[in-house]
């Protein structure tokens, strides 16, 4: 069907954990998503846009944790962002309580200014948590993030660059 949502990859195991490594990760919308604890380590990922051309449907992330009390988080490290879309959003509030962090992610200037949606939702704005540390280029651009993002602090970020959080 042109223009529906397909899964292109689909990872599942009985831990929920995964470990991604020198990936190369390309999609339109909502293309990582669901609800586990996943590392991207050095993986580029490349947005392609939505086929009808709606800026606002090019995100990549839609982390599917609804509570502030479970433990899955999506954490980019030493990534890129890149593609051909425009006005590009890294994640949005599909569920009430998503969490995604980059840390040290070069992001290119698709990357949209706020950076992050809360899905139409603006009480998801208090639940959320989306995270940036450290990353570089055009797209990174703390001063225009909602609100709602955080800008970490080494200790803050600690926790999502290493290994052990995914074993």
């Amino acid at each position: 069907m042109v223009g529906a949502q397909a899964v292109n990859l689909r990872v599942s195991g009985d831990s929920g954990n995964h470990f991604f490594k020198d990936c190369h990760i390309r999609g339109t919308v909502d293309f990582i998503f669901g609800s586990w604890t996943s590392l991207y380590l050095n993986s580029k990922i490349f947005v392609e846009g939505d086929l009808e051309g709606d800026p606002k449907m090019a995100i990549i992330t839609a982390q599917a944790r609804e509570s502030s009390s479970e433990d899955t988080v999506y954490s980019f490290v030493h990534g890129r962002i890149i593609g051909i879309a425009n006005d590009i959003f890294l994640g949005r509030a599909w569920k009430s309580s998503p969490r995604v962090v980059y840390s040290y992610t070069e992001m290119d200037e698709i990357v949209h200014p706020d950076g992050w949606s809360s899905n139409h939702q603006p009480e998801r704005a208090e639940t959320v948590y989306y995270g940036e540390y450290k990353c570089t280029r055009k797209g990174a651009t703390p001063a225009t993030r909602k609100k709602f993002v955080k800008q970490l602090s080494g200790a803050e970020a600690e926790p999502f660059l290493v290994l052990d959080y995914v074993e």
